[in-house]
C-alpha cells in the first residue's frame, strides 16, 4: 500500500512539473547581477499536491573537487579545487531554496543566475529539480555530506560560473583537507 501511494504521489508530481517554466538571464556590461521574470499566470489549483521539501543545506551549496579518488576518507578524498577557487575564480556556488534557485559565482556574490519557476520532489538520497529546459539531480553520495550533480536537457551556460559535479554544505567545508587558498597570490 505504501509503494502505491508513494508511486501516484511520484506521478502527480510529475505530472504538475510538465507545466512550461521561464529561466530568464540579462547580459549587461554595466551590471552582473542576474534579473528575473517572477510573473506567471496562476489560477485556481484544483488538486492540492503536497511541495517537496527542500533540504535546508541546499541554501549553501560550494563546489568542491574529488581530489584522491583512493582515498576512504570523505575529508581528504574531496576539497577545493584550487584552480577555480583560487586562480580563475570561476566556479558556480549553488542556493535552493522553495522559491529560488540561484548560481553565484564564488569570488562576486553579486553575479548570479535566477531560476524562479521549477518543481522538485526526491527519491531516496536523490533531489530532482525540473524547469522546461532542464532537469538537475542532486545525488547525496557520502553522509559528509558530498553531493554530485548531475544535469540534462539543454546545456547550461552561465558567464563566468562554471558548474562543479561535486558539492558540500557551507557550514562542513571546513572539515575538508584543503579548504582555503592559504597565501596564493596568482
Amino acid at each position: 500500500m505504501k509503494n502505491v501511494i508513494i508511486s501516484c504521489s511520484a506521478v502527480l508530481v510529475l505530472l504538475a512539473s510538465c507545466s512550461p517554466a521561464t529561466e530568464k538571464k540579462v547580459n549587461s556590461a554595466a551590471s552582473t547581477e542576474v534579473k528575473t521574470d517572477t510573473s506567471a499566470a496562476s489560477g485556481p489549483v484544483k488538486n492540492h499536491i503536497p511541495e517537496a521539501v527542500i533540504p535546508g543545506d541546499f541554501s549553501a551549496l560550494v563546489p568542491i573537487d574529488l581530489l584522491d579518488s583512493k582515498s576512504t576518507n570523505v575529508y581528504e578524498k574531496y576539497g577545493i579545487e584550487f584552480s577555480g577557487n583560487c586562480y580563475s575564480c570561476d566556479l558556480a556556488g549553488l542556493s535552493i531554496t522553495k522559491d529560488k534557485m540561484i548560481w553565484t559565482n564564488i569570488c562576486d556574490e553579486k553575479d548570479t543566475f535566477k531560476i524562479d519557476v521549477f518543481s522538485c520532489f526526491t527519491e531516496g538520497n536523490k533531489t530532482i529539480i525540473k524547469t522546461s529546459e532542464r532537469k538537475y539531480i542532486l545525488t547525496q553520495i557520502d553522509k559528509a555530506p558530498v553531493y554530485e550533480l548531475l544535469i540534462e536537457g539543454e546545456k547550461l551556460k552561465l558567464n563566468n560560473k562554471r558548474i562543479s559535479r561535486y558539492f558540500t554544505t557551507k557550514k562542513t567545508l571546513p572539515l575538508f583537507k584543503e579548504h582555503d587558498c592559504g597565501d596564493f597570490e596568482g
